[in-house]
C-alpha cells in the first residue's frame, strides 16, 4: 500500500501507535469484551480514563490544584461563547490574529463589551501584532495562539496584568510552556490532541463566578467542574484517545522533543520555501507557525502541474484554505520528518520541470 503523507489542517495526523490502540479499544475495551463505543461513560473503567485525561493535560501543561480540567463537546467554537458568559463582566480585550479570533470576537460582543486592542486583519492576518497596550480595567485577555488557516503563531505570549486566555486548538502540546501564565485555556482536539469530538478546557478556579451572571447549567463552566467533566454524557471516544494520544507525547519525550522535532520540521519546508523560486511565503518571517506553513507559487499558471506532481507522490491536504490561497502544510506532532521531506522533494522536482 502507498504511503500517503497527511498535510490536512484537521482533523489532522494522529500517532500510528494510539490509531492502533484506538481500534482496538473500538472491538474490546479494558479487556471488558464491549467496545468502548458502547460502555456506560459512569463505569468505573470509563471513569479512569476520563480522571487520566484530565490529569495529564495538568502534568503537560505544568498546572497546579489551582486549576480543574474538562473535557467538553461542541468544539473551540462552542468556547467563544462560553469564555465570555464565564468570564465577562464589565469589559473583555482581544487581540486578532485570523478568522477564528474573528469568530470569537463577534461571539464575546453578543455577551458584553470588547475592545479589540491589536488586529492584522490590515495584512490579511499574515502577522502578529506588536506593542499593543493591555487595558487593566479588562475581566480578561483573549488570544489564539496559533492560527491554522494564515499560518501565524505567538513565538512569545504577553505578560498581561489580567487574566490570559488563549485557544490553542492547533498548537498545544506542540512546545513546552507553563500554563500557570494563563487564566484560562481552550483547544479543540483535532490537530495534535486526538480526533474531532471534544474540546480541552484548563481554567484556574479563582477567575470564576465574577460575573454575577444567572448561567445556564451546560455553559456554566463550575457546573462541569463540579461535575468532573460529567454533567452529561462526556464525547467517550474522542476522550479516550486525546488521553491516548497525550500519553504517547509523555512516553516520548515530552513536548521538550515535540519542539525539537518540530521545529525540525518547520525548518525544513521553510528553508526550501525560501530557497525555491517557485514559491513564495505569506507570512512574516519573524511570526511564522511551527504547525501550519503557508506557501503560494509564484505563477499560478504552474498550480496544476504543481498538484500533479505532489498528488502523484502519495501527498494529501495540501491545498490552502479559501481565505489565504496557494498552499498550506500542517505539520502537527504525529507527521514524521520523512513525509516533510517528500514534500520538499516534490518542490525541488517542480523546480527542475518548472522553474
Amino acid at each position: 500500500m502507498k504511503k500517503v503523507h497527511n498535510f490536512s489542517a484537521g482533523p489532522g495526523i494522529l500517532p500510528e501507535l494510539v490509531i492502533k490502540q484506538a481500534a482496538a479499544a473500538v472491538l474490546n475495551f479494558d479487556n471488558l469484551n464491549m467496545s468502548i463505543l458502547e460502555i456506560s461513560h459512569r463505569s468505573k473503567n470509563y471513569v479512569t480514563v476520563m480522571d487520566n485525561a484530565r490529569q495529564v493535560v495538568k502534568d503537560l501543561l505544568l498546572l497546579d490544584d489551582n486549576y480543574e480540567v474538562f473535557f467538553l463537546g461542541g468544539g473551540a467554537s462552542l468556547q467563544f461563547a462560553m469564555v465570555p458568559y464565564n468570564l465577562l463582566g464589565t469589559k473583555a480585550a482581544y487581540i486578532n490574529t485570523g478568522v477564528w479570533s474573528t469568530k470569537a470576537i463577534k461571539e464575546a460582543k453578543i455577551i458584553g463589551n470588547v475592545e479589540v486592542i491589536a488586529s492584522s486583519e490590515d495584512k490579511n492576518f499574515s502577522y502578529i501584532p506588536k506593542n499593543y497596550t493591555i487595558p487593566t480595567d479588562a475581566d480578561y485577555l483573549h488570544i489564539t495562539s496559533n492560527n491554522t488557516i494564515f499560518g501565524t503563531q505567538f513565538k512569545e505570549f504577553p505578560k498581561s496584568p489580567i487574566p490570559l486566555v488563549c485557544d490553542m486548538s492547533s498548537d498545544i502540546f506542540s512546545r513546552p510552556i507553563d500554563g500557570k501564565q494563563f487564566a484560562l485555556i481552550y483547544a479543540g482536539a483535532q490537530k495534535n490532541m486526538g480526533p474531532a469530538g471534544c474540546t480541552m478546557v484548563a481554567v484556574r478556579k479563582d477567575v470564576l463566578g465574577k460575573t454575577e451572571r444567572k448561567m445556564l447549567s451546560m455553559l456554566d463552566y463550575a457546573v462541569h467542574i463540579k461535575a468532573e467533566s460529567m454533567y452529561n454524557t462526556p464525547p467517550v471516544y474522542p476522550v479516550y484517545v486525546s488521553m491516548l494520544t497525550m500519553q504517547y507525547v509523555q512516553a516520548n519525550g515530552g513536548l521538550e522533543l515535540m519542539e525539537k522535532l518540530n521545529n525540525a520540521k518547520a525548518q525544513l519546508l521553510y528553508n526550501e520555501i525560501d530557497r525555491n523560486g517557485l514559491f513564495t511565503g505569506t507570512v512574516a518571517k519573524e511570526d511564522r507557525s511551527v504547525m501550519n506553513v503557508n506557501f503560494i507559487m509564484n505563477n499560478s499558471t504552474n498550480e496544476d502541474a504543481f498538484n500533479k506532481i505532489w498528488k502523484d507522490a502519495g501527498v494529501s491536504g495540501l491545498p490552502g484554505h479559501r481565505d489565504v490561497g496557494g498552499y498550506r502544510a500542517s505539520i502537527y506532532n504525529a507527521m514524521p520528518i520523512d513525509s516533510v521531506q517528500v514534500l520538499v522533494d516534490v518542490m525541488k522536482l517542480a523546480e527542475q520541470k518548472l522553474g
